[in-house]
C-alpha cells in the first residue's frame, strides 16, 4: 500500500540521519566531558541555538569562545583512539526506528537514509544493518543540505519523481523546505530541540505530515 497525497503516489521514504533515527543525547553528552561542563549546560545551549537559528558549532563558540571544533577533534581522537566520541552505533538509534522501518518495508516502500553526516557515519550505519535498500551521507557526495543538489540526488538514487518520495526529517530549514522546494513529500518528525521548536512555528503547517515518532509515521502512510 502507498501513502497518497492528492494524486500523487509516494513510492520512497527518505530518511535524514541525526534526530531522525539516531538519538544524539549520548554524543553531545561526552562532548560536555570533553569540554569540562555540565551536561545540562550543554544540551540547554543547544537548545538555545535551536531556537535562535543558530548552528551547532556556535554552542562551541558561546561555551569556548575561540574554540577549534577539528583541532579538538584530532586531540580526542589520540586521547581515546576507540572511543566512540563524536560517533555513534546501534545502541543510539531510536527505539522504534528498526521497527518502524520494518514495518514500512512491509508496506512495500522503498526505503532510503540520506543525511548530512560525516565520513565515519556511513559505515556506522550500514553497520547496522536497518531494513533500508541504501544509506547515503553528504560527505561520500560531497553536498550537504539544504543545497537543492542533494536534493536531486535523493531523487537520483530513488529513480523516482520528486512527487513520488516522501523525505523525513527533524528540521524546517534543512529537511522540510528544501525537499518541498524540491517538489518531495514531507514529514516532520518531532524529536530533539530543532524538531520540538520547528514544529511550534507556522512552517511546519507546509509538511505533509508532522509526527512524533515512527508509529505515528507508519500509521500515515498505511
Amino acid at each position: 500500500m502507498s501513502g497518497r497525497k492528492g494524486s500523487v503516489v509516494v513510492k520512497a521514504v527518505v530518511f535524514d540521519v541525526g534526530e531522525t533515527l539516531i538519538d544524539e543525547t549520548r554524543i553531545w553528552s561526552r562532548w560536555a566531558d570533553r569540554l569540562g561542563v555540565t551536561r545540562f549546560t550543554m544540551l540547554g545551549v543547544l537548545g538555545g541555538m535551536a531556537a535562535l537559528d543558530r548552528s551547532f558549532e556556535d554552542a562551541f563558540q558561546l561555551l569556548r569562545p575561540g574554540f577549534d571544533v577539528e583541532a579538538e577533534q584530532e586531540a580526542w581522537r589520540r586521547d581515546d583512539p576507540d572511543g566512540l566520541r563524536v560517533n555513534f552505533d546501534a545502541d543510539d538509534l531510536y527505539p522504534d526506528v528498526r521497527p518502524g522501518l520494518a514495518a514500512l518495508r512491509d508496506l512495500g516502500y522503498e526505503l532510503v537514509v540520506a543525511g548530512n553526516q560525516p565520513p565515519q557515519a556511513y559505515d556506522a550505519l550500514v553497520a547496522m544493518d536497518l531494513p533500508v535498500d541504501s544509506v547515503h551521507t553528504s560527505d561520500g557526495w560531497g553536498i550537504a543540505k539544504p543545497d537543492p543538489a542533494f536534493f536531486a540526488r535523493v531523487g537520483e538514487v530513488c529513480g523516482r519523481e520528486p512527487g513520488e518520495i516522501l523525505y523525513v526529517g527533524d528540521r524546517l530549514d534543512n529537511d522540510i523546505l528544501p525537499a518541498r522546494t524540491a517538489g518531495m513529500r514531507t514529514a516532520l518528525i518531532r524529536r530533539g530541540p530543532w524538531g520540538h521548536l520547528h514544529a511550534l512555528r507556522p512552517e511546519a503547517a507546509l509538511a505533509d505530515h508532522v509526527v512524533d515518532g515512527f508509529p505515528e509515521l507508519v500509521k500515515a502512510l498505511s
